[in-house]
């Protein structure tokens, strides 16, 4: 039997998004729904694709109904299913036809974050696949009229993800792991 801590999946998520997103501004409209607590924190119990697409299809019809000030966005973490990202970006096919089979393509998308993600044309350890990278898989749920108003107060939300790629070069693998190594 292990010593080790059940993991606080939330609170975890919640020092990436404080650390990552917000600290290194990957995301420029993150800070504004996290200081207005927004941003609601799912965690899916789901062993099976199956069972994840049942709770995708809750949460999405949940964002869609509630209101924006209430939530804007919605973290669904994952961490029993999906491990390995290959399987995980095939899900994300799955994805896209559940918000199109609920009729939500238009008003939601579904970003994603994983652990190991890796963007296409790149090796697994290059570093500007850490924009992606969050401590558990997870599918971040967004509503396309709160995009729409952040590229209109970020007018140049294009150069975001190049402004991103420079920062993480800069910061390394060794910042990286600076920023979450854990205090004693």
């Amino acid at each position: 039997m292990s010593n080790q801590p059940e993991p606080n999946y939330i609170e975890d998520t919640q020092d990436w998004l404080m650390k990552a997103v917000i600290g290194l501004n990957l995301c420029p409209f993150a800070k504004s729904v996290h200081v207005k607590e927004q941003i609601r924190y799912f965690v899916s119990s789901a062993t099976t694709v199956e069972q994840l697409l049942q709770d995708l299809a809750k949460e999405l019809e949940h964002l869609a109904e509630v209101s924006p000030e209430k939530t804007d966005t919605t973290l669904l973490i994952h961490p029993y299913v999906l491990q390995d990202f290959l399987e995980y970006n095939e899900f994300l096919d799955l994805a896209d036809s559940l918000l199109e089979d609920l009729q939500l393509d238009g008003e939601l998308q579904i970003a994603s974050f994983h652990p190991d993600y890796q963007f296409a044309d790149t090796e697994a350890d290059d570093i500007t696949n850490f924009t992606n990278r969050s401590p558990y898989p997870t599918l971040h749920l967004i509503r396309e009229d709160s995009i729409d108003r952040a590229v209109e107060a970020f007018p140049e939300a294009e150069a975001i993800f190049e402004t991103n790629m420079d920062t993480m070069r800069k910061l390394g693998l060794n910042g990286w792991k600076k920023l979450f190594k854990q205090s004693s």
